[in-house]
């Protein structure tokens, strides 16, 4: 989902999740950002209609762009994976671990994330065929953007018990808490929607270069 494997050195990924204009965007790339995502889940408050994503593909091609879906149909999840300027996708519903395998047979790039409500949230999870899994908040009919943190001890013990995965932390990070966060949990990313936006569906771009710049100083 963010390109490369093995990352910059010394310091986790940053991702802006929820751009809903080109003017985000572009902030969110001259401040450092090292994938953008956009959500394409027609329940979200950020969703972006079919007719509204032309300028994604417009943006640098080395930056990776990653679309938003909640359990997608099979056909909707290939055709968005194929669309112009997209890198990845990240799986935010209650995607099945045989759904995952058909994406990674198809040479799909994807992330899945997992919605953390208790320390048992994480236990025993099966195999989603993606090294790329991002841990996000659990809040009833939300999926992702709610503001909200969870105890990051939980994500701290997934982080430690699975070496071999890539984990992405979300939920509830703001510039003024990100740095906290990073050193509790060692993740290999964080992304981050609600946490710099001045309205739902805009950007603040001074809390935009906070959050980029508190996350890479770590």
């Amino acid at each position: 989902m963010f390109g490369d494997e093995e990352g910059p050195v010394g310091r986790p990924r940053v991702k802006i999740c929820g751009l809903t204009t080109l003017e985000d965007a572009a902030a969110a790339i001259e401040f450092g950002a090292d994938a953008l995502g956009f959500n394409f889940y027609a329940g979200s408050k950020r969703y972006l209609a079919i007719g509204d994503r032309s300028w994604i593909a417009t943006l640098p091609t080395e930056i990776p762009k990653v679309a938003v879906l909640v359990n997608p149909r099979w056909e909707e999840a290939v055709a968005v994976a194929k669309s112009s300027g997209l890198t990845a996708l990240q799986l935010h519903g209650a995607e099945t671990p045989d759904f995952c395998r058909q994406l990674a047979e198809h040479g799909i790039r994807f992330a899945k994330a997992l919605p953390v409500a208790s320390s048992d949230s994480l236990a025993n999870l099966p195999w989603f065929s993606t090294r790329t899994v991002l841990l996000d908040s659990s809040h009833a009919g939300e999926f992702g953007g709610s503001g909200k943190t969870f105890p990051w001890q939980f994500a701290r013990d997934f982080v430690e018990g699975n070496p071999q995965l890539q984990v992405v932390l979300a939920g509830g990070l703001t510039p003024e808490n990100v740095a906290e966060a990073i050193a509790a949990v060692k993740p290999f990313a964080v992304d981050v929607t609600s946490g710099v936006e001045s309205a739902a569906r805009r950007k603040d771009h001074g809390r935009l270069r906070a959050f980029i710049e508190a996350a890479q100083g770590c």
